[in-house]
C-alpha cells in the first residue's frame, strides 16, 4: 500500500517575512512558464510548465494565511489535467519563526486516495518525495543567498 503523506522540514537562516515573500514569487511555482502577470493568491490558478515531466501542471491555491500558511492542490501524477478530487494531492506550507530563522514545513497528502493504479500512486509518491527534497534545498539556498 502506498503511503499517503510526504513530510519535509527545513530551517532557513532568514526571517519569516523573507521566506514568505520568496514563496509567493511566481518563479517558485511556474517552472518554464512565463511569470508575467502571475499572482499567487487564494482562489487563484497557476499553471507550471515542466516539459521534462510531461507538460503542464495546473495548481489551485486553496488557502493563504500570510507569513504562516499556504495550501494548494495539484494533479502532479496527471500532466495537463485539472486538479480534482480523484487525481490531486494537497500541498501545505507552514512557516514558523524561530529566533530570527524560519522553519518551513511541507506536507503533501492524498496519494492513497488517487484514482489510479497502485503503481501510478507509488510512482507519484516516490517522484514527489525526491522532488520535495530537491525543491526545498534549492529554495533554502536561494532565500539565504538573498540575505548575503
Amino acid at each position: 500500500m502506498v503511503s499517503d503523506r510526504i513530510e519535509r522540514e527545513i530551517v532557513i537562516e532568514a526571517p519569516v517575512e523573507r521566506v514568505w515573500a520568496a514563496l509567493l514569487e511566481p518563479e517558485f511555482w511556474l517552472g518554464e512558464a512565463d511569470p508575467t502577470g502571475v499572482e499567487v493568491r487564494e482562489g487563484g490558478r497557476l499553471v507550471s510548465e515542466h516539459p521534462d515531466y510531461g507538460g503542464s501542471f495546473p495548481q489551485l491555491i486553496e488557502k493563504i494565511d500570510p507569513n504562516r500558511y499556504l495550501a494548494y492542490r495539484w494533479a502532479s501524477g496527471f500532466p495537463n489535467a485539472e486538479p480534482d478530487s480523484d487525481n490531486s494531492t494537497l500541498v501545505e506550507f507552514t512557516l514558523t519563526e524561530e529566533s530570527g530563522t524560519t522553519r518551513l514545513r511541507v506536507v503533501e497528502s492524498g496519494f492513497a486516495g488517487l484514482v489510479a493504479s497502485e503503481e501510478q500512486r507509488r510512482s507519484s509518491f516516490e517522484d514527489n518525495t525526491g522532488g520535495w527534497r530537491e525543491v526545498l534545498d534549492e529554495f533554502k539556498q536561494k532565500v539565504e543567498k538573498q540575505q548575503a
